[in-house]
């Protein structure tokens, strides 16, 4: 008996240890798993190549500078038409154009801060918009040749382009400004609807100007929502005109 309790013993402990020795090694597989994942990581890391952050100069930041202006006029003749109109039409896009380009240009600010470049510029308003676009083609200075999408022209059109210190496109003038701040009623809802319509479609020659100047993936993707929503806009604003003519 005591040799049979010996045999079970000796038994239950090889089978002991030899589960001991599956579970080291399944430990050990782990660990290196973990050891050779961890390493392809850090390689990774050590070995991609760092973002490169726009320049001061750079389209980018031209665009982010401008376009600051550009939507602080939008909000000023929302405002404007807030109080000159009782049109529940023109008062809620009037609003809603506030409120996105508003944000918008908050969104611009931050970028300057983040790229580390400075809020002013050093150059005319809308150099950026005279650079090479990213196929290498210089456009002219003639405005509107748009069409651009997804950073390169349509059809051969030329990215839009611009004269370094001249105004920005769709931009209202001061006397068209007072204008609408002076005017009531129905006309000031015309004029505004003109006004915005063509301010709208400045902004969109911007953005399709940056679309094929930048492959920023942040700026791009902005500068495609903003002219899709811009677009949108128009298309209700013109409904709206045609109602008041």
């Amino acid at each position: 008996m005591t040799d049979d309790l010996d045999d079970v013993t000796t038994e239950a402990g090889a089978t002991g240890a030899s589960s001991g020795r599956r579970l080291r090694l399944v430990i050990a597989a782990a660990v290196a798993l973990l050891l050779v994942l961890g390493t392809g990581v850090a390689v990774g890391r050590l070995t991609s190549s760092a973002p490169v952050v726009p320049g001061t100069n750079s389209v980018e930041a031209g665009f982010a500078r401008d376009m600051q202006v550009h939507h602080e006029q939008a909000v000023e003749m929302s405002f404007a038409i807030r109080d000159r109109s009782t049109s529940d039409d023109v008062r809620t896009i009037a609003y809603d154009i506030a409120a996105t380009q508003s944000q918008q240009a908050g969104q611009m600010y931050a970028w300057l801060e983040v790229w580390g470049v400075p809020q002013a510029p050093s150059q005319p308003v809308m150099t950026w918009m005279t650079q090479p676009t990213l196929d290498g083609q210089l456009a002219g200075h003639d405005h509107g040749g748009g069409g651009v999408s997804g950073g390169g022209g349509v059809s051969g059109s030329p990215a839009p382009s611009h004269v370094p210190g001249e105004p920005m496109p769709g931009l209202a003038t001061s006397e068209q400004m007072a204008e609408l701040r002076a005017a009531d009623g129905v006309d000031a809802e015309r004029l505004f609807l003109t006004l915005m319509i063509d301010h709208h479609l400045g902004g969109i020659e911007m953005a399709e100007a940056v679309l094929a100047r930048s492959d920023d993936p942040q700026v791009d993707a902005f500068a495609s929502g903003m002219i899709m929503t811009q677009q949108s806009d128009v298309d209700a604003m013109r409904a709206m005109l045609a109602l008041r003519d």
